[in-house]
């Protein structure tokens, strides 16, 4: 066999491992353009429009935007209640993660059913954990009030009717669900080696400043991860807010994709939704890439 044929011959078999690659791809590019991409481009253009879903759109040019941040008081409002829920939720979300993490990290008796405990809440649908919720703060049906009247003395609140504490309480069920984060963090702590703590004990590090200058810094790439996960997830809230209050009481809970969702499906004014669900798009970019810049400064990918 010459050269040429040689060649001729490699050509080919890369040409079809190239047909046969993109035929097993085929069905991921399929539903990528249709069910993500297309309908991407679709509510960019219809963001330009007015549009009521009976009649067809009509161009409008920044109409949308222009309304968004000039006149519209409860998008300033859903803008504010967003940001304010997570920044409780998320360092909520990963400082006890890593607590529960490093508890069932522990070598103890019995520490699978911890595990268990900890994790069970996780796997609960959010619709159903919502309903659950529902009935746990219910000041007349649930036993969360009675109990702490019969403890401390202290008559409660309606929780989800309280516009000071109706969205911690949101928080409080998205912290109750934080087992994937906990297991997240767990395969961190089980990847830091041994010896660095071994050597700390040498140096005479006590428990809390081998977790400072050993589990802390370690743990800073899995952190990073988790918190970028936590932004996008607080501004993505929905069904929970949605079953609990539905944006009340007096929009203290109106978070901003509930407020999305009134607009477009209640209001039936989809150029309008659509002008914000690409202002949300935006802002997670806009928040991950702030994030991905801070990261040289704080966290270390060193493995000893």
């Amino acid at each position: 066999m010459n050269a040429s044929t040689h060649s001729r011959l490699t050509m080919t078999n890369r040409r079809r491992e190239a047909l046969w690659g993109l035929l097993f791809v085929s069905p991921w590019i399929f539903g990528f353009v249709v069910f993500s991409a297309g309908p991407m481009i679709a509510s960019l253009y219809l963001s330009f429009t007015e549009y009521n879903v009976v009649q067809a759109p009509t161009w409008i040019g920044w109409e949308n935007y222009e309304r968004l941040f000039t006149s519209d008081r409860l998008y300033i409002k859903s803008l504010w209640v967003t940001l304010e829920y997570s920044m409780v939720r998320v360092p909520l979300v990963i400082v006890v993660g890593l607590a529960f993490a490093m508890l069932i990290n522990a070598r103890l008796r019995f520490m699978s059913v911890f595990r268990v405990s900890l994790y069970l809440p996780s796997v609960v649908p959010l619709v159903a954990a919502s309903v659950l919720w529902l009935w746990f703060l219910n000041p007349q049906l649930g036993f969360l009030n009675p109990l702490i009247r019969e403890v401390t003395g202290w008559s409660p609140p309606n929780w989800l009717r309280d516009p000071d504490f109706a969205l911690y309480a949101i928080v409080a069920l998205s912290v109750w669900q934080v087992g994937h984060t906990m297991m997240i963090f767990l395969a961190g702590l089980q990847e830091i080696p041994r010896d660095l703590y071994e050597a700390a004990e040498i140096d005479g590090c006590g428990p809390i400043q081998r977790m400072r200058h050993v589990t802390l810094p370690m743990m800073t790439p899995t952190i990073y991860f988790n918190l970028i996960i936590g932004v996008i997830q607080s501004f993505q809230a929905f069904a929970a807010v949605f079953i609990l209050t539905r944006g009340g009481p007096a929009n203290e809970t109106l978070i901003y994709v509930v407020y999305l969702y009134r607009r477009g499906v209640e209001y039936i004014e989809m150029g309008y939704a659509s002008a914000m669900a690409a202002i949300l798009v935006l802002a997670i970019l806009a928040l991950t890439a702030l994030i991905m810049k801070t990261s040289d400064k704080w966290v270390t990918y060193d493995r000893v």
